[in-house]
């Protein structure tokens, strides 16, 4: 099953059990943002990749609430829970799009993306970064909150296991964990090393992994 089905098939349960899911949620999603938007002023457009349900931008838009916010996701049942998340706010748009062949048209000062670049082999999350290098500004913003791998194969399995385990006793039901389980082969993981090494080739003047916990990694790159 491909990206957009198993994804259309979770799209409403996604945001209930995000929290389950990752263990480290706050820190990742708030705490980064807070982080983030404290050194970002008044951005004009943001561009969320892979956006699902919108869970990233509707954290966004609390410190950017008249920015002009495009989510794009291969989903659209994904999109539907977003523009009913985002219902009446007319700042924020969406498209179907697969990411991976194009960017949408026009100017942002931000592009993010949350849990979804680790779907791409390592060259195609390569070109993602050069297209997206050439999307910004000069001094604009490239924010992956993402999932990695550790590097080495036995820190690895060690990720895995503390994950596994912690997901056993987090109240998911055997379904959540079937279903997850089938989206994790889809999983392309490179490590936090690698990826910043990706966005250095691509000449961001600035990459910086400001948040880590095991898998979960919020890596800032600017141009």
């Amino acid at each position: 099953m491909d990206i957009e089905k198993q994804f259309n098939l979770v799209a409403n349960e996604y945001d209930k059990n995000r929290r389950k899911f990752l263990p480290c949620f706050d820190d990742f999603y708030i705490s980064a943002t807070k982080f983030i938007a404290s050194n970002i002023s008044n951005p004009k457009r943001v561009l969320d990749l892979g956006a699902g349900t919108g869970l990233l931008s509707y954290f966004w838009i609390q410190h950017y609430p008249t920015t002009e916010f495009m989510l794009v996701d291969i989903a659209d049942e994904m999109l539907d829970v977003a523009r009913q998340r985002f219902s009446g706010k007319d700042n924020v748009s969406y498209q179907v799009l697969n990411y991976t062949n194009e960017l949408p048209s026009g100017n942002f000062d931000v592009v993010a993306s949350a849990l979804s670049i680790h779907h791409l082999e390592n060259e195609d999350k390569l070109s993602l970064l050069a297209r997206i290098y050439d999307l910004l500004p000069s001094d604009g913003v490239f924010v992956n909150y993402d999932q990695f791998c550790a590097g080495q194969p036995e820190m690895n399995c060690w990720f895995d296991s503390y994950w596994e385990n912690q997901l056993a006793n987090s109240g998911l039901t055997d379904h959540d964990i079937a279903l997850w389980r089938e989206r994790k082969k889809l999983d392309r993981e490179c490590s936090v090393e690698q990826e910043m090494e990706m966005l250095n080739k691509c000449k961001f003047k600035i990459v910086k992994c400001i948040y880590s916990y095991h898998k979960f990694a919020v890596i800032v790159a600017v141009k």
